[in-house]
């Protein structure tokens, strides 16, 4: 673990304590994906608390790499809605509301539930196959208790179901819903949890599915997303929470 010290003239420098980096994300340069993964892992977590104050130069000269290798994992962090960028005044990490976490859970809810009745009118042959093997990643995660890695394959497990519902201008939103949902579940964990169990949630989706029942598949999974996290009755009025 490495420190380093980041802030500009607007914000008070913080003492920034990098973590190792997650490894998965092949598609980008290992530079790139080193930085990203690293940033991104210490903001899920808290490490960089909102509005920390992130300059390209300190990170450049901490992570070993230029300026540019930097800028582009903050844009990718800032398309995710980590952290946000406004010109002059630089890059800071974003915040982390319950206002905002109640409107993506809706709107994950609504693409989501849409999605997967689309998907079962003609799901592909590997579906069942690929969430299985997802499934077994997230409890493997989870019995080490690694809860990004088990997070970033929840999101894989999602994102898989809904790659069947042929629309794909709408995957981004529902990446950027679930990065902000799992950073808002973990920010509001007071209690270590168990990360066993939060996988198992995911095989009542499985069998749903594999049951080929649209009704029964679109329950589980509207009951998935509505018991996350506690947000209150009045979020998903129609919910069992």
């Amino acid at each position: 673990m490495i420190a380093v010290t980041i802030g500009n003239s607007e914000s008070p420098p913080m003492t920034y304590f990098s973590t190792a980096p997650n490894a998965r994300s092949p598609a980008k340069p290992a530079k790139s994906a080193a930085t990203f993964n690293a940033l991104k892992r210490d903001i899920m977590l808290g490490v960089l608390p909102a509005g920390a104050a992130l300059t390209e130069l300190d990170l450049a000269a901490h992570f070993a790499c230029s300026q540019g290798t930097v800028r582009e994992a903050l844009l990718q962090l800032q398309e995710e809605g980590l952290v946000r960028r406004q010109g002059h005044r630089g890059t800071q990490v974003s915040e982390c509301t319950e206002a905002e976490a109640v409107e993506m859970f809706r709107v994950r809810l609504q693409v989501e539930c849409s999605g997967i009745v689309r998907t079962l009118q003609a799901p592909s042959r590997t579906l069942v196959g690929d969430l299985k093997a997802l499934f077994a990643e997230m409890l493997d995660a989870a019995k080490v208790g690694d809860e990004l890695e088990l997070a970033s394959f929840d999101r894989d497990f999602h994102r898989r179901i809904f790659q069947d519902a042929q629309l794909p201008a709408l995957d981004p939103i529902l990446h950027r819903c679930l990065v902000h949902n799992h950073r808002f579940k973990i920010s509001r964990s007071i209690t270590p949890r168990d990360l066993v169990a939060t996988a198992q949630r995911h095989g009542s989706i499985i069998e749903a599915i594999e049951s080929g029942d649209v009704a029964r598949a679109s329950a589980a999974l509207r009951h998935h997303i509505a018991t996350i996290v506690d947000l209150g009755p009045d979020v998903f009025p129609d919910a069992t929470q």
